[in-house]
């Protein structure tokens, strides 16, 4: 098996550069091969060209500097398609340390979906907190109610469990996944991108598969999702509509696309966060 790993990254080289290392030093499973593709988005500590001298084969691409995550991940996406075909595409974020059995995790996921359900699917690598050790990033299972929906993480068991939607911290999409959906909807610039990602490919009937150890480590770095009443109403009106803010266009298609029914409420709390911030300020 030929895999593309592929990351996009921004002035945080000595995070990148220990990814990176904790991918090289991961186990390699026999008959087992991958290329690195790495998207720096003209990063001003020059993340592309220290990653060269350090690891020269690393295919690197310089984006425009306005890629935020998920577009740097479809271009680097489309770039690793062009050059060959592989088995698979393995979507990491820079900031984790992988553990050493991730590789061997993820062919054993795809043997037991192959086992199990009889086709590929999309691979989901939990990572843990540094110090904590509680999971931060992973498969989710989503629950929708009248009003709106919950999501309960799925922690790694003995064997690989399925789920509804992940993160793309870890994430390995097989080929055949992409030859049916493709790539990230353009419509994301940022986030949400992952979890539109692995809906869809659950929808479509692909096993999205939570593998049975922790796949690596790094903290939940997400903080806050609104800005404090001590911020002016500009301020929040910007945060409403940013890409890492509420990407309130980016959510309505989201919601509207996977859930209608429950828009309405979540609707209701971005302008509620935007207009009466004091509300979270007090409750959370």
């Amino acid at each position: 098996m030929n895999i593309a790993v592929l990351l996009t990254c921004y002035n945080r080289v000595n995070k990148t550069i220990a990814c990176l290392d904790s991918l090289y030093n991961a186990d390699k499973p026999i008959d087992f091969t991958f290329d690195v593709f790495l998207l720096d988005d003209n990063s001003p500590d020059k993340t592309g060209e220290i990653i060269l001298n350090k690891y020269p084969l690393v295919n690197v691409v310089s984006g425009t500097g306005n890629l935020f995550w998920a577009g740097g991940m479809s271009v680097i996406w489309k770039h690793a398609k062009s050059v060959r075909d592989f088995d698979g595409y393995l979507l990491l974020n820079d900031d984790v340390v992988l553990s050493k059995s991730i590789l061997t995790d993820l062919l054993e996921t795809n043997t037991y979906s192959l086992n199990t359900f009889h086709k590929e699917g999309v691979y989901v690598g939990t990572t843990a907190d540094t110090i904590s050790k509680e999971i931060s990033y992973g498969g989710r299972i989503v629950k929708k109610g009248i009003l709106r929906y919950s999501m309960t993480l799925v922690s790694p068991e003995s064997t690989p469990k399925l789920c509804s939607l992940a993160n793309a911290n870890i994430l390995l999409v097989m080929e055949s996944v992409v030859e049916k959906i493709g790539i990230f909807d353009s419509a994301f610039t940022h986030g949400i991108a992952d979890y539109d990602y692995t809906l869809s490919a659950s929808k479509m009937g692909f096993p999205i598969l939570v593998n049975r150890n922790i796949g690596g480590y790094c903290i939940d770095d997400h903080g806050d999702n609104w800005l404090s009443s001590k911020s002016t109403f500009k301020m929040r009106l910007d945060y409403l509509y940013s890409p890492k803010g509420l990407a309130y266009k980016e959510n309505l298609y989201y919601l509207k696309k996977h859930f209608p029914v429950q828009l309405p409420y979540y609707l209701s709390m971005f302008w509620l966060k935007t207009l009466f911030p004091r509300i979270w300020d007090i409750l959370k």
